[in-house]
């Protein structure tokens, strides 16, 4: 039997994930949660063979949950299921930990096929995700790809339109901090204000971390 953590902000999104895991005899819900925080407590009392997250939750990011959750809990594996397919996000999350990577709009069958290879030890990626990042990519890379992680980070959250302060509440570092990642990742990508910060998060789908 394979104990999953169901983390996702929406109720209604858990409501049905668990209505498609109570069909498999092999997959039970073991646990849920609405924020990173949530899930951390969670993952710190036991009993969870894979956490299956949105990227999208209050508190912690997205990619920072995944570094995070993997600290403790190193066993267990993580599945992302977001709505987000820019190809730039989902190799982040990749990289920063996370086991498979699933998109909402897929098939179930899929994401029932990723929480068992992934619980067996394996790694799952979306096949049109594989398809879009292999055979998509663009012949010259976008700026955002020279961004580090925490960069990367600070750029979707100060698009949303938060405060250097409010960025650094959620990545857990202070408005200094978030401040020298704002001056950097902006000369890295010739912008020059909060305006055209915006606008290039935009156009490239990178709105929400």
């Amino acid at each position: 039997m394979i104990r999953i953590l169901l983390a996702d902000d929406h109720s209604i999104v858990r409501s049905g994930l668990k209505q498609l895991l109570a069909t498999e005899a092999d997959l039970t819900v073991a646990g849920e949660a609405s924020q990173g925080s949530e899930v951390l407590t969670r993952l710190r009392q036991g009993g969870i063979d894979l956490l299956l997250m949105d990227m999208s939750m209050p508190g912690i990011s997205g990619l920072d949950l995944i570094r995070r959750a993997h600290t403790e809990a190193p066993e267990v594996p993580v599945v992302v299921l977001s709505m987000h397919n820019e190809s730039q996000l989902v190799s982040r999350a990749l990289r920063a930990g996370a086991s498979g990577y699933v998109t909402k709009d897929s098939d179930p069958a899929i994401l029932l096929a990723a929480i068992r290879k992934v619980a067996r030890g394996g790694r799952f990626i979306d096949p049109a995700l594989v398809d879009a990042m292999v055979f998509g990519a663009p012949e010259e890379a976008p700026p955002h790809e020279a961004l580090s992680d925490r960069e990367f980070e600070v750029l979707q959250l100060l698009s949303q339109g938060l405060a250097l302060a409010a960025v650094g509440e959620r990545l857990h570092v202070s408005a200094k901090t978030v401040s020298t990642h704002k001056t950097r990742l902006m000369q890295k990508l010739g912008i020059d204000n909060n305006a055209e910060l915006v606008r290039y998060a935009l156009r490239h789908g990178l709105g929400r971390p």
